[in-house]
Formats: C-alpha cells, structure tokens, sequence
C-alpha cells in the first residue's frame, strides 16, 4: 500500500490543473469573504471573482505559450492533460463566467438576491468544465462533470422564493441526474470491454481488436455514454429540459449555460470520439448526421413560434447545438476546429444578447417578451444596437463571428463530402432569420407600451456588452488568428 501510495504522489503535477485550482482556491476565499460582509454587499465579492477569472487566464496563457517548449503537461497518472485543446477550451469557459459575473451585480440587487454564494458556485463550475475538457480518463471527466452539474443545479434554482426558478433547479436535477446514470453506466459497459478507464488506451484496444468494434456491449456503452453528453448539450431528442429550464433560471445563469458547460459537455465528447472511439468512426459519424439536422431543424422551427424571448434564445441554443455537430460530423482539421472557434464565438454572441435582456426585464423577470420590447431600441438606443449586433451574429451574417463560424463547420462538411448536411444547415440558418428579426421589428416597428425608465446602465453590465460587442466584431472581421490557434489545439 505504502508502494502504491508513494507512485500516486510521484505521478502528481500540479501544473497540468492549475487554471482550476487557481478558481477553487478564489471560490473558497469567496465564500470565506461572505461569510464577513455586510447582507446585500457583494459588489467587492463580484470583482474579486474577476480578479480570479483574470488569474486563471494569465495561467492559461502562459501554459499556451510554453506549449512549444515542454509539450503537454500529464497529471496524477496521466488522467489529466494539460494541452491546446483543453487550454483552447478554458479561454471560453473563463470568457463565459467573466460576461456572466460582470452583468449580475445589479441585476441580483434588483432581483432581491444578492448572495455572495452565487460567484462561488460559478467560479467551480468553470473549474468543474476545465476538468472536463482536460481529462483523459473517463473518471476524471466523471468527477469534472459532477463538479460543474451540482453548482448548475444550484444556479437554476437560485431564486428559492420564484416558482418558476424552482421549477428550473428541480427539473434541471432530475433530468441531469437521470443522464448521469446513462453516462456512468456507458463508461461502466466500457470498463467492461477494455478493462481500462483511460480515454487513449479504450481507442488503442478497440482497434487492436476489431471485433469489439461491432459487439453489442461496445455499442451499448458507446450508446449510453453519448446520451449523457448529448443531453448537457441540448441535442435532440435529448433537449426538452432546456426551455424551462432557460425561462426559469436568472438571466446571467441562463446565458452561462448556454456557453460554457455546453462547450465542457462538447470538449469531453470530442475526446471520446476522437481518440476513444476513432475506429468507430462511420457508426457515429452516420448517427451525429441524424441528429444534426434534426436538432437544427426542431430548434428552429420550435422558436419561431415563441413569444417569449428567453424561450426563444432556448430553442435558439438548441439549433446553434446542431450546428455544431455539422463540424463534428466532418471530423476533419476545419471542421473540428471550426467546432472550437463556434463555440468562442456563441459565448460572446449569446451572453450579449442575455445580458441585454437581463438589463431590460423588471424586477421578477418581467418583460422580456416580443410585446413587452417593443419600442425599446428607440427608448435605449445603445442597447437596441447591442442587441441587433449579437442578433446579426446569431443569424450568421457577416462581418460577424456568428458568420466566420458557420463557414468554418460548413465548410468542413463540404470538404469531408457531406454536402446535403452543408445545404440543411444554410437552410435552417436562413429559416432562423424569422424570428430573431422579430425581434429587431419589435424593438423598432412597434410603438412602445413602456417608457423603460427602470433601465439603468451599471459599470459591470456595461462593461460586459461592450467586450461581448468587441469579441463578435474581433472574430467577424479578423477570425484567421482565432482559427490558427483553434487548429493548433485539435488533437
């Protein structure tokens, strides 16, 4: 034992995990912080979480830079990796929480809730997703996932005295709980074929002996295992949580979730296919095809007929979900790397876009429907802009990161051959043009019903539009940087 005990702690490297560890030291200190401030105080609480999302990413960008020299760092027996991909990935978690924490101060005062609490449990999700996107072992990706799930459960429902909120947390628990099963039983299916938790040695094995390939218990794992993943992403038929869930969260938690444990959920899976289940390459690459078109198709076609505009957005993730999978479908260099950069450019779009709504709703999350917006770029004309840049993104038009990041997952499918999956995604592109210009239309076509006088425009949330509005422009206009590094990052 003694042996044992000994090779574990000679196999520890602190480094391959130290962005996380930097955001589980501050989210402890944060919790330490408000248990001394005064009730209701938490604007000190807010900046310090910035600070430690700043440190991380110093962290992250050193790491990145010492890529060439020392090469991936391994940690505590090779079951976690610190290279590109999982740093490539850290930037849009720590990007995400960042946007997410700058436009919740006030709207939590306003809201009644301003609990110190709620930086923390973001500050571990983020590290729960760095942990996902780093790990190489089916149990670390396990650990990260529960990490990150728990907090997100807490979130949802962080309104305890909204029904609507509690409905979110509650729902969101049970059906996360329920995948969760069908991920570990699909990782247990797995340990029983290969005898191995690690990631690379389950791929080595499956190719080595081709005949597992097709055995049913493979497949069933493989099966169970995606299931899980494919539900914290939002891929039909696996999405139905995602607009209550979205409508009954907080503003900030709904957009956080549609960025950052989505692009943690698709970090794992990437792993999985790429280097786990690479010999059984044309059984998924036939079922995400499948999945793809129907989850753009059913999102869209689902928002069109919503009224209310975090419903909307809901549905709207889900589309942007099978978008993604177009470039995971092609499973080639532009495509898997288009799937990153997508997934940078969605978290500024579509954080933007929340936060102008949380600035826009009243007290109780009231307002935020297609009626209730009316007039509203008149009255507040900054935010009306805002909003119709990170809509112009969102539909994909150019010079938008929303645009460069189609045409990256686009044309990967075109070059892998898939070019009925490529027309199907520029269909659904041009059928979401409906909706979200209903939105544009309400903002400017209609005569206001309210005067927005309870708008006001607080530093943070400011501050969070503006690098929301710089990073859809950023990587619109000069996306050949981003891509390079995102095509450094893949495997």
């Amino acid at each position: 034992m003694e042996n044992l005990v000994q090779a574990a702690l000679a196999t520890v490297n602190y480094a391959a995990i130290m962005p996380s560890l930097i955001l589980t030291g501050f989210g402890m200190l944060l919790l330490l912080i408000g248990v001394f401030s005064k009730p209701g105080r938490t604007s000190h609480i807010a900046w310090i979480s910035i600070v430690g999302l700043i440190v991380a990413a110093v962290a992250s960008a050193q790491a990145w830079s010492a890529l060439g020299a020392t090469g991936v760092e391994f940690g505590f027996t090779n079951h976690v990796a610190q290279d590109g991909f999982a740093l490539f990935f850290n930037f849009i978690f720590l990007v995400s929480a960042a946007l997410t924490i700058l436009m919740s101060d006030d709207y939590l005062k306003r809201e009644g809730y301003a609990v110190g609490e709620y930086y923390a449990l973001i500050l571990f999700t983020t590290a729960g997703a760095m942990w996902m996107a780093s790990g190489t072992d089916m149990m670390t990706i396990f650990l990260g996932l529960e990490v990150l799930s728990i907090s997100l459960y807490v979130l949802a429902g962080f309104f305890r005295r909204d029904a609507r909120s509690n409905e979110a947390g509650l729902k969101y628990f049970l059906l996360g709980a329920f995948s969760t099963g069908f991920l570990l039983y699909g990782m247990a299916l797995l340990y029983g074929v290969v005898g191995t938790t690690n990631i690379a040695n389950l791929g080595m094995y499956l190719a080595a002996h081709k005949a597992l390939v097709t055995s049913p218990m493979t497949i069933a794992g493989m099966l169970l295992l995606l299931t899980g993943f494919l539900f914290k992403i939002a891929i039909v038929p696996f999405h139905m949580w995602t607009p209550d869930v979205y409508e009954g969260a907080p503003t900030p938690i709904t957009a956080f979730m549609s960025a950052g444990p989505k692009a943690a959920a698709i970090a794992a899976l990437l792993r999985f296919l790429l280097l786990g289940f690479d010999s059984m390459q044309a059984e998924w690459t036939a079922l995400f095809w499948v999945l793809a078109v129907l989850t753009m198709t059913v999102g869209n076609l689902l928002a069109i007929s919503q009224t209310n505009i975090k419903r909307m957005l809901a549905y709207s993730s889900v589309s942007h979900a099978g978008y993604a999978m177009v470039g995971i479908v092609a499973a080639n260099a532009i495509g898997m790397s288009g799937v990153l950069y997508y997934m940078l450019a969605y978290a500024f779009m579509n954080i933007g876009a929340f936060a102008v709504l949380a600035l826009a709703g009243k007290q109780g999350e009231e307002n935020l429907t297609l009626e209730g917006f009316a007039g509203f770029g008149y009255k507040r004309p900054f935010l009306g802009v805002a909003m119709c840049v990170f809509l112009f993104s969102l539909m994909g038009l150019p010079p938008t990161a929303g645009f460069a990041g189609k045409f990256y997952v686009f044309a990967g499918a075109v070059e892998a051959g898939y070019i009925w999956l490529a027309v199907i995604g520029v269909l659904n592109s041009a059928l979401s043009l409906y909706y979200y210009l209903r939105v544009m239309v309400s903002m400017y076509f209609r005569e206001p019903t309210e005067d927005f006088a309870w708008v006001s425009m607080p530093m943070g949330a400011m501050i969070c539009i503006i690098l929301a509005i710089a990073g859809v422009l950023y990587l619109g206009v000069l996306p050949q940087q981003v891509m390079e590094m995102a095509k450094t990052a893949m495997f």
